[in-house]
Parts: C-alpha cells; structure tokens; sequence
C-alpha cells in the first residue's frame, strides 16, 4: 500500500470536522468500492471512509498474501497496519473518534490494528472475518486490548464456507477474553453481509458510539 491509500469518502473534507469516522477494509480480492454501498446503511452522523488495499490479488486487491489454505505470515500482517496506522494517525485528528469496520480478511487488518494501538478506536465492526492467531508476539498489545474490554460487533454464519474452522474457533475464543463482545449469528448469508445484518450494525453503531459521546 502506497503511503496515502485510494479512499471513497462519504463526504467532501469540507464536511468531515468533528464528525466521528468510521473506516471499512474490503476482503481479499475486492476494493473500496466493495463495501462502500453500506455506508447508506449506517447511521448519518458518521463519515465513511473506504479503504483499498494495497497489493494486487487478482482483480481486486488484499491486505496480506493468503495462501491456498488461508494461512498468512505474521510479519506480512504487521507491515499492512503499520501502514494503514500512518494513514489513520493523519485523519484522525479531524474526528471526534475512529470505529473499524472489515470484512472477511478486512477484520483481520480491523482487529490487528485495535491490537496494535486499542486506545484509538471506539469500537470495531467484524463481518465474515476472524482475528490473526499472532500467538504472544509482542506487537499485539492484547493485555491493553484485555484490560479495556473494546466494543466489538461479529456477525457470521455458522455455514460461512470460506473461514476455516480452527480460524474461526480461535477468534471466538480472543473475543471472548479480551472485548466485550456482541455476536449475532445468521442463516443463509454464507460469506457475505445480509440486510439484517446491516440493522443491527446500524443499531450497535448507535448504541455504542453515537450514544455515548452525546
């Protein structure tokens, strides 16, 4: 990823002060116009911005290389949310606060850099997705992320044929221990998002990061 990433913003800069931002990462393949349909989705008050990744995967793009079986390098994870955090540091000045959205491997790069840096986000919006199994690498500051119990949304389907079992069993377990976990599980959406989904998106975004700061 280049140091200013390709963002679809929901509104001019003129109209982004003061506003809170929420931030949406793709998954493996697509780009920031993937999901920036579901900006409309979310309550007003916010500022999107949707982010596209910065390595080419076929014709779409991905945060991280993924290999056949969805395994990834640690390493490679690192490099992408030190690069996105740059990007996050120069607009975050701008807004009354920062919350993650990602889908599939965009909750993957949503979660790390909650990990990396907890104190900066409001909350985080996981669809589809899971958390990198980054063991004790010291990079994660999972204990910070543990003693501030972040708001956190997941929603999948138990069907969901791409997320690996044991992916899926480790993130459910990381939740569980270290945020304060809303989980909604859906029928018949497979890997992807569903319009109940999206209203309770909509209502957790409401209850707890609009309502707060009011």
């Amino acid at each position: 990823m280049s140091e200013i990433p390709t963002v679809l913003w929901s509104r001019p800069e003129s109209e982004r002060a003061g506003t809170p931002l929420l931030v949406m990462f793709h998954g493996y393949g697509a780009d920031e116009a993937d999901l920036f349909g579901l900006a409309a989705q979310l309550p007003g008050e916010f500022t999107v911005a949707s982010v596209r990744a910065g390595q080419q995967a076929g014709p779409g793009y991905a945060w991280f290389p993924l290999r056949n079986d969805l395994s990834y390098s640690l390493d490679a994870v690192k490099v992408t949310v030190n690069t996105v955090d740059a990007w996050l540091e120069s607009v975050r000045g701008a807004h009354s606060s920062v919350t993650l959205l990602g889908f599939s491997q965009g909750m993957c790069l949503a979660t790390s850099l909650l990990r990396r840096r907890p104190d900066a986000y409001t909350a985080v919006v996981g669809l589809s997705g899971f958390v990198v199994d980054a063991g004790a690498d010291p990079y994660f500051d999972d204990a910070a992320v543990q003693a501030a119990r972040p708001e956190i949304f997941w929603g999948r389907d138990q069907a969901d044929p791409v997320i690996p079992a044991e992916s899926v069993e480790y993130t459910n377990a990381w939740l569980r221990d270290h945020t304060t976990l809303t989980k909604v599980l859906y029928t018949g959406m497979w890997h992807g998002i569903s319009a109940q989904e999206m209203a309770h998106v909509r209502e957790f975004l409401s209850m707890k990061v609009l309502t707060p700061a009011r």
